[in-house]
């Protein structure tokens, strides 16, 4: 689901329903468009039970003993390839061109619909385990990266990392769990292959056929371990449940109905989901098939919930208003898409279906991902998804941009607010997610619509893990400018704060907090400037060619009047590195 400007899925022009990276070189440039993948051709390999023209269909029952139903697609020229009779699911597969017809007239059944609109590969009878790549190591050193800041992860570790006892399921491509960043956090025995749509617990099943899964699950929890990235909630397990199936990461219906009842068997308390439900980027309820998949992945959604796991899904890359639906060019992205009128009743899923938390992306600070779809009454709430830098298969890191790498930022947040709130309900995460986001007023854009506290860009506004744990400082002591103030090469710039309500002086252990994105730091003095301009020297061109200054300083200010107009000075020495003061706080 990338950009329209992209393609739909993780390599340009490639047809699957990824929600959301641009690919990167290892320059960290842009990948050239590629040609669209053609449909692909079953194995060499094939198993005795593969028939040319096969295909997938959901048969739907009363949730209940399905015995009879069963029976009858046998005997309509069907077999069963899979059942969830907790939520009254059939996956059927089928060569016949009147099967669904037929079934739709069997007695207990309330609706059939194709699944895809390609065959059914060779592979899902006899599946290929992916590769176990090589591992690479890796120099010690894990810097806090932009987005962890932004959303003030790096503040909030200081009060946990989160649980262990809290599980988070990652539906994707699957997970490299041999990568040292993710290993330690690796819950093997919880993962699962649900590719075509049947639970597949062989070890390594779960491996990732692309590097989307890797990505996001370094986002959640990569471990802080001194090396790589850190993630969002690093004390909390991962278990990846792979719906992608191998060669064209296609996500179909019965794959992610797979992966949310196993979600809800398996005890996930969050899941995360960057993709959109393979062939139709859009399912409209007056399309017999396209009904199924919604009724389907609606029901096991629900029983996901049931059982306690809150669903957490991208809202889709193609800068496109969820809340004005007109037209959907891209699908079935399975053969060949054409264009169609569509309404809001067609449901982009999982993400439009109720209850699950629906996530935009930001760019850089607060801004509005040039990519990221929007709408009023749909988007939840946004976290960072440009150039988000996290791990890749084989040991290796690199940078995505999408609302699938905004995703998983929520899904941490809401990992560790599980993890300070025991027994904590999906509702109730739902709620808490909300109230801990931070307000972001629409730019001056028409498409955006709304209050601060609530528009169509961004949702309730974007995720701040250090609220979410908890530790909002006092109100009346701690101050801070959000504001960017641009250094500039041979130049001094300073960001003010006007204190106010705290009494006598400033203590001796003055707390200032700095976030200042700059290349080569050794250009820079940063000093703090009282209220009667006395200067306090924090650091004077230390750093060499590191790059950014994100530290909390301590000071002896018991000298100063705390209430008054603070500044952080920031004086740039040299030429040819340039940055910006991002954020920076004070606390009492």
């Amino acid at each position: 689901m990338l950009a329209a400007t992209l393609g739909a899925a993780l390599t340009f022009g490639a047809p699957a329903a990824l929600a959301g990276t641009a690919p990167v070189s290892p320059t960290g440039q842009a990948v050239p468009s590629a040609p669209a993948k053609a449909k692909a051709a079953a194995p060499s390999s094939q198993s005795a039970t593969w028939v040319a023209g096969t295909r997938a269909y959901l048969v739907i029952t009363a949730p209940g003993d399905s015995s009879a139903v069963r029976s009858a697609i046998a005997a309509n020229g069907g077999t069963v390839f899979s059942n969830f009779d907790a939520i009254g699911v059939i996956v059927a597969h089928s060569s016949s061109a009147g099967f669904a017809a037929t079934m739709r007239g069997v007695s207990g059944v309330q609706q059939v619909g194709a699944t895809r609109t390609s065959d059914v590969p060779a592979d899902a009878y006899n599946p290929a385990l992916p590769a176990n790549p090589a591992q690479s190591t890796t120099p010690a050193g894990e810097p806090v990266r932009a987005d962890m800041s932004q959303i003030k992860a790096d503040q909030a570790w200081a009060v946990t990392t989160g649980s262990a006892s809290v599980k988070v399921g990652i539906l994707d491509t699957g997970v490299d769990d041999q990568h040292q960043d993710l290993a330690p956090n690796f819950n093997a025995a919880d993962s699962v292959s649900c590719a075509y749509g049947k639970p597949d617990t062989r070890a390594g099943a779960w491996r990732d056929v692309d590097t989307h899964g890797t990505h996001v699950a370094g986002t959640i929890a990569a471990a802080k371990n001194g090396k790589g990235v850190v993630g969002v909630a690093p004390g909390v397990k991962i278990s990846a449940v792979r719906v992608a199936e191998p060669g064209n990461s296609f996500f179909f219906a019965e794959n992610t109905i797979c992966g949310f009842v196993w979600a809800g068997d398996h005890g996930f308390k969050v899941t995360n989901n960057s993709y959109y439900t393979d062939p139709w980027q859009f399912n409209c309820p007056d399309n017999i098939d396209q009904a199924a998949i919604i009724e389907g992945v609606k029901r096991a959604q629900e029983y996901a919930e049931g059982k306690g796991s809150l669903q957490v899904a991208a809202a889709g890359n193609e800068n496109y208003d969820l809340a004005h639906k007109t037209t959907d060019t891209a699908s079935p992205n399975d053969s060949t898409p054409v264009t169609r009128t569509i309404t809001n009743a067609c449901l982009d899923i999982p993400t439009e279906l109720p209850g699950v938390v629906t996530v935009a992306a930001n760019g850089t600070g607060t801004t509005k991902a040039s990519f990221s779809n929007f709408g009023s009454g749909v988007i939840d709430v946004a976290a960072p998804g440009q150039d988000v830098y996290s791990t890749l298969p084989g040991g290796k890191y690199g940078t995505k941009s999408g609302t699938s790498m905004a995703t998983p930022h929520v899904v941490g947040v809401a990992a560790l607010l599980a993890s300070t709130n025991p027994g904590i309900t999906p509702a109730q995460l739902r709620d808490k997610l909300a109230t801990q986001a931070n307000d972001i007023a629409c730019p001056s854009d028409g498409r955006c619509t709304g209050t601060t506290a609530n528009n169509s860009f961004f949702g309730e506004g974007q995720v701040d893990a250090l609220k979410a744990v908890g530790s909002t400082p006092p109100p009346g002591k701690y101050f801070e400018n959000l504001g960017d103030f641009a250094i500039n090469d041979n130049a001094t710039v300073e960001s003010p704060i006007t204190v106010s309500g705290v009494s006598g002086n400033a203590p001796a252990t003055l707390k200032v907090g700095v976030d200042i994105k700059h290349t080569y730091i050794g250009d820079l003095k940063v000093d703090l400037v009282a209220p009667d301009g006395s200067v306090y020297t924090l650091s004077n061109r230390a750093g060499g060619g590191t790059d950014n200054i994100i530290q909390t300083f301590t000071v002896n200010a018991s000298s100063e009047v705390a209430n008054g107009v603070w500044k952080l000075r920031v004086n740039d020495n040299a030429s040819a590195d340039t940055g910006k003061i991002d954020a920076w706080n004070l606390t009492f």
